[in-house]
């Protein structure tokens, strides 16, 4: 009989190895977002590395966050976060299949990554449990954990959380903490222009923060208020 060959032999068992190592971590992951369903999260990935970062400068930072439940948010608001970061948000699967060919066809004219198209749920998968970085092996994580999102939690939960987790400014996380930052209100009590303003700055907020009369942001504002009354919401 003709032995085995012993490197074939270490390279399945590498295989079997890595292959267990992959489930355990989905394994982990699904048990974080099953428990959402019923469980408001203390911090995020996001949170906790910012806030890190910040502290090595001021150890005495705190995050500013605070949670607000999804019928004590303006519809306004939910409709111009909407409108703002995800329009086919009630039409997708957590993939906007449309809006990621746009992005990667203005990426390649721009001739830079620019342009991400990424869901509202592809976000929230990124800010609960990853880093900022970019790199395919943590968009293929997301990915994954972006699915666990919609089979498990739905729409309103999936909102719910993103409105709370998202990042508004330095160390001011969540919809409740912008609007008492901002504008000195509880969410529930947000006009249509302070919720296309705080809409509008989501994808540069630390930036917005420190520049509210930009002319970007500006432009922003004004193209939320024309879509936001038209947005479906969970």
């Amino acid at each position: 009989m003709k032995p085995r060959n012993p490197l074939r032999r270490l390279l399945l068992l590498l295989f079997w190895l890595v292959l267990a190592a992959f489930l355990a971590v989905q394994a982990w992951f699904f048990v974080q977002v099953w428990q959402l369903r019923s469980h408001n999260p203390q911090t995020t990935a996001f949170m906790r590395e910012r806030l890190a970062l910040v502290r090595a400068v001021n150890p005495h930072a705190q995050l500013n966050y605070q949670w607000v439940n999804y019928r004590d948010m303006a519809p306004i608001a939910k409709r111009a976060v909407v409108a703002s970061e995800d329009d086919r948000f009630m039409d997708h699967l957590g993939f906007d299949w449309t809006g990621i060919q746009e992005a990667f066809e203005k990426n390649l004219a721009d001739g830079e990554f620019a342009a991400g198209g990424s869901t509202i749920s592809q976000q929230l998968a990124r800010n609960l449990f990853l880093s900022p970085s970019k790199n395919l092996l943590r968009k293929g994580q997301e990915a994954l954990i972006t699915v666990m999102l919609e089979t498990t939690l739905g729409k309103r939960r999936i909102l719910e959380l993103y409105l709370n987790v998202a990042e508004w400014g330095d160390l001011l996380y969540g919809i409740g903490a912008a609007s008492r930052y901002y504008f000195h209100k509880p969410p529930s009590a947000l006009s249509p222009h302070e919720a296309a303003m705080l809409a509008a700055m989501l994808p540069n907020p630390r930036f917005y923060q420190a520049n509210p009369a930009s002319r970007g942001l500006q432009k922003r504002i004004r193209a939320v208020e024309s879509r936001m009354n038209a947005s479906r919401i969970p």
